[in-house]
C-alpha cells in the first residue's frame, strides 16, 4: 500500500533540494566584474555551468556605432530620440521607447547613434535578446548603483502568447513593486506596433463553452497592454523613391565615389532595390557598398 507523502516530508525534500542548489552555486566562478569605462556598449549572455545558467555581462570591444548625420529621412524621429536621450543622461525625466514599423529604415541605426553621440557623457547600452528578458530585474540591480545611464536595448521585439520574457518587461518598464532605477531606460525596436500577436478569434464574440473567454475584451487589452508602457512611440515608414537614392548617393559619398559617379548608379541602385523587394535605407547600404567596392575594384585604385 502506497504512503502518502505528508507535508514534513514535502518540506525536508524541499530543504534538500535548496541546500543542493546551494553547494552547487558555490562551486560557480565568480561574475567577472564588468569594466564600465572599456567600452560603451555591453551584451547580456548567459553561461552555463554545472547545468545552471548565469548571466553576466559581455564587453563589445567594437561597437558599431553611427553619426545621426548618416540617418537620412527620419529626421522628426531623429529629433525625438535624440532629444529623449540627452533629457535622460542629464538626470532629467525622459521615456523609455519604442521604436516600430517598416524594416530596415534606421530604427536600431537610431539608438546606435544615440551611443556614439552620448557615450562621451557617460550613456553606455546594453544589448539583451528577447529571450534573456528573464532577466531584466537582475541587469538593472546590475547597475542601479553606478554613475553611468545605461540604455538596456532589446532589437527585433515580439512575443508569441506565455513567452515567458513578456511579463518581466511588462513589469520593469511600468508596474513592478521594485521602483525603477534612475540611470536605466528601456529602447526596444520591433516590425510590429503590437508586441503580442492579436488573433482575429480574440475578437470574436464570446462562445458558451468550456474553453470560452468570459471577457474577451480584457484578454485584448492584456495582449497590447506592453507597447502602451513605453512612453515614447516613434513609428517609420518605407522610403519613397527619391528618398531611397538620396541615402545612395550619400553612402557612395562616404565611400570616395564623386558626385557624377554617384549619379551613374541610380538605375542599378533601383533595381538593385526591385531584386530585394524593399526601398530601405538599409538596402540603400548594401547597394552603395556593392557599387562603391565594384568601381574602386574596376578602377584599380585597390592597393595590390
Amino acid at each position: 500500500m502506497t504512503r502518502a507523502v505528508s507535508n514534513s516530508d514535502s518540506d525536508l525534500t524541499l530543504q534538500r533540494l535548496a541546500a543542493v542548489l546551494e553547494r552547487l552555486e558555490s562551486l560557480l566562478p565568480a561574475p567577472a566584474q564588468t569594466d564600465f569605462a572599456s567600452s560603451p556598449a555591453f551584451r547580456w549572455r548567459k553561461r552555463r555551468y554545472l547545468g545552471l545558467e548565469r548571466g553576466e555581462l559581455q564587453t563589445v570591444l567594437r561597437p558599431a556605432l553611427i553619426p545621426f548625420d548618416d540617418l537620412k529621412h527620419v529626421d522628426d524621429q531623429k529629433i525625438a530620440i535624440r532629444q529623449n536621450t540627452e533629457r535622460f543622461v542629464r538626470g532629467l525625466p525622459a521615456n523609455n521607447a519604442l521604436l516600430t514599423g517598416a524594416r530596415g529604415t534606421g530604427k536600431s541605426s537610431l539608438i546606435r547613434a544615440c551611443l556614439h553621440e552620448f557615450s562621451r557623457q557617460g550613456l553606455r547600452l546594453i544589448e539583451v535578446d528577447k529571450r534573456d528578458l528573464i532577466d531584466v530585474a537582475d541587469i538593472v540591480d546590475v547597475v542601479a548603483e553606478r554613475a553611468e545611464h545605461f540604455i538596456i536595448f532589446c532589437d527585433d521585439l515580439s512575443f508569441d502568447t506565455n513567452e515567458a520574457g513578456y511579463k518581466e518587461l511588462k513589469a520593469a518598464l511600468d508596474g513592478s513593486i521594485a521602483g525603477t532605477a534612475k540611470n536605466v531606460l528601456i529602447y526596444a525596436s520591433s516590425n510590429r506596433r503590437h508586441l503580442m500577436p492579436e488573433l482575429m478569434r480574440d475578437n470574436l464574440n464570446t462562445r458558451y463553452d468550456g474553453d470560452g473567454e468570459i471577457h474577451p475584451a480584457e484578454a485584448v487589452e492584456e495582449q497590447i497592454s506592453l507597447s502602451e508602457r513605453f512612453g515614447l512611440w516613434l513609428s517609420f515608414y518605407p522610403f519613397r523613391q527619391d528618398d531611397y537614392l538620396d541615402i545612395v548617393a550619400h553612402w557612395l559619398q562616404r565611400f570616395g565615389l564623386q558626385q557624377h559617379e554617384a549619379a551613374e548608379a541610380r538605375a542599378e541602385a533601383l533595381q538593385f532595390a526591385l531584386q530585394r523587394g524593399s526601398r530601405s535605407g538599409r538596402v540603400a547600404l548594401q547597394f552603395a557598398r556593392h557599387w562603391a567596392g565594384g568601381k574602386r575594384l574596376a578602377d584599380d585604385t585597390l592597393p595590390r
